[in-house]
């Protein structure tokens, strides 16, 4: 085969395999995206600009625990949070172990909160609403409008005992959370479960990853994160705006994760990244969205939760009023939460093994 020849059949080589590999992507993508605007840090990073705080936290329970995604404290003062090896772990008030309390059989643990009346209430991607009390484990929700509760991602108890909790999303789970933000469509929910009635209903529909959820603390209105968007709506429940919704904050420089109502009335979010920085494009592309999607393991890639660490602390009328961070994720990286208790913030992690804790004295 002579030159020329080479080069043509390289050619057709070439082209043929951009052709197979385009329609195996069209053929086997399993998304439909839209595209998704990711807004620009710069604003809030000159009025608060990025610091280390977060590589002060001190270590709880380090090794006794894994990629803790939340924490929550009860009126006792002892503080709870889910292991990926399904344990609930607790630290009593002014104790130094983090104990091993119950199992839950499951990997598949999120956000939880502290009852009232005592135990606590978890979010189980693949079960629903489990209550954990010293009497051991039970399902309180595990399905909605006769289909399997899916993707139950956060949850917080009202003063007359509802919980109201987030659908992170109706069609993606949690092992391919990553597809539901290359789509980029609003899959998510808001709901409100009844103990009284045993009844669940909705309140809010086609939300872009409905994460974490945080009452005020007149309990007037709830608030809830879209995690793809930016944002936290708030959700009025009492009052002439009864049953309305408006944007409380936008804009944020991350994706809101869990929100938790501070002492003081404000609100503490924790912000994950979008993407690594330099990768932004692929939320703008649906040709890399359907190659991402198609070849996962390029996620890995794209992804920078791991590799920073960022808390706000925002105003009952959602200004932002401080922040934490630790910028290159020397100590503390992909923190999905923050609960201020007694002087001290406590974190939860998707990529730790203790629960970080720091002072705000």
């Amino acid at each position: 085969m002579d030159s020329k020849s080479s080069i043509t059949f390289l050619a057709f080589f070439l082209v043929g395999s951009l052709v197979a590999l385009s329609l195996h992507i069209y053929l086997f993508s399993p998304i439909s995206p839209q595209l998704l605007d990711v807004p620009s840090s710069s604003l809030v990073n000159s009025l608060f600009p990025p610091n280390t705080h977060l590589q002060e936290v001190t270590k709880i329970g380090e090794g006794l625990v894994k990629d803790p995604e939340d924490v929550c404290v009860d009126k006792h003062g002892t503080l709870y949070t889910a292991s990926r090896d399904g344990w609930i772990k607790r630290l009593h008030k002014n104790g130094s172990l983090l104990e091993s309390w119950k199992w839950v059989n499951s990997t598949t643990l999120l956000g939880m909160t502290a009852l009232d009346q005592g135990g606590i209430v978890v979010c189980d991607t693949r079960q629903g609403l489990l209550r954990v009390d010293e009497d051991g484990v039970t399902t309180l929700v595990s399905q909605f409008n006769g289909s399997k509760l899916w993707f139950a991602d956060d949850v917080i108890e009202g003063k007359d005992g509802s919980l109201y909790f987030s659908i992170a999303s109706t069609k993606f789970g949690l092992h391919n959370w990553y597809l539901d933000l290359l789509e980029a469509k609003p899959h998510g929910q808001l709901l409100k479960f009844n103990p009284q009635a045993n009844e669940t209903s909705l309140l809010l529909d086609n939300l872009f990853f409905a994460n974490g959820v945080a009452l005020s603390t007149d309990q007037s209105f709830l608030l809830v994160c879209e995690t793809w968007k930016s944002r936290c709506l708030k959700y009025w429940l009492q009052g002439d705006m009864q049953g309305k919704t408006e944007i409380f904050i936008d804009n944020l420089p991350g994706a809101p994760d869990n929100i938790n109502l501070a002492p003081d009335g404000s609100f503490w979010i924790a912000l994950i990244p979008m993407a690594r920085k330099g990768m932004e494009f692929v939320h703008t592309s649906k040709i890399a969205k359907h190659l991402v999607a198609t070849f996962p393991k390029m996620m890995n890639i794209i992804q920078g939760s791991h590799k920073k660490a960022t808390v706000m602390k925002v105003s009952k009328e959602g200004n932002i009023l401080k922040r934490f961070d630790d910028p290159n994720g020397k100590v503390m990286s992909f923190v999905t939460s923050a609960v201020e208790y007694e002087g001290n913030l406590y974190f939860g992690s998707l990529n730790s093994n203790f629960v970080g804790k720091l002072s705000l004295n």
